[in-house]
């Protein structure tokens, strides 16, 4: 599904970013990102996103190599990823509702083939009495649901998580682990990016990816 062979990343003249990042994220796979703080794990993922380009090596999704893909091409891949931002990123003149489906109207669908898919994601997420809110009145832990349910509304083959769980209390964190959980189970590849080693403990069977002195550590 992606790998990443040798690849480095500098910005300018400065030292390498990341050095000789090795590792394959298999279908079907769960694993957190993690290390110290500004030790690159949102700049991996950005690489994953094809958000930047690395300044050497390869990455190859979904059998093809980024550094091959037309716009077009990589607009159409990227369609094929879920991406959790730490911020959340919804819009605030939206309903949840409407926060949930702008993937889909954005790629020209027809409301009445994914009505009945957001309102049952929502309600998956814990939602579906809010799906009128605007994103303005809900909690943290709601927002981040709600992020998770836009996520997903395209029925991604990669999730890609950016500190899911930063701005929720540990009982909210370990409910949105679930959820994730469940969704590996259903055939989803997850990567999560934390610094939480409380929130990774409640999941021992995933692979840990370490970033750390720019470097990756994998750890089984």
């Amino acid at each position: 599904m992606l790998s990443f062979e040798n690849v480095g990343l500098r910005y300018g003249s400065s030292p390498e970013t990341l050095q000789d990042i090795n590792f394959d994220i298999a279908p079907r796979s769960f694993q957190f990102l993690t290390g110290p703080s500004g030790a690159g794990k949102t700049t991996l993922m950005r690489l994953i996103i094809m958000a930047l380009k690395p300044s050497r090596g390869m990455i190859q999704i979904f059998g093809k190599d980024t550094a091959q893909l037309t716009k077009e091409e990589i607009t159409t891949t990227r369609r094929k990823i879920g991406m959790i931002f730490q911020d959340f990123r919804l819009l605030d003149h939206l309903t949840l509702y409407e926060n949930v489906a702008l993937p889909l109207r954005v790629q020209g669908k027809d409301e009445t083939g994914y009505r009945s898919e957001v309102y049952e994601l929502l309600r998956w997420v814990g939602l579906g009495e809010r799906f009128e809110a605007p994103p303005s009145v809900l909690s943290g832990g709601e927002k981040q649901r709600a992020a998770i349910a836009r996520a997903l509304i395209s029925r991604p083959k990669l999730l890609l998580a950016d500190e899911p769980t930063g701005n929720v209390d540990p009982t909210m964190a370990g409910r949105i682990l679930r959820l994730f959980v469940e969704l590996h189970k259903s055939g989803t590849a997850v990567v999560i990016a934390t610094h939480d080693l409380s929130l990774m403990d409640q999941y021992e069977d995933a692979r840990r990816l370490v970033l750390a002195d720019s470097r990756l550590h994998i750890f089984e």
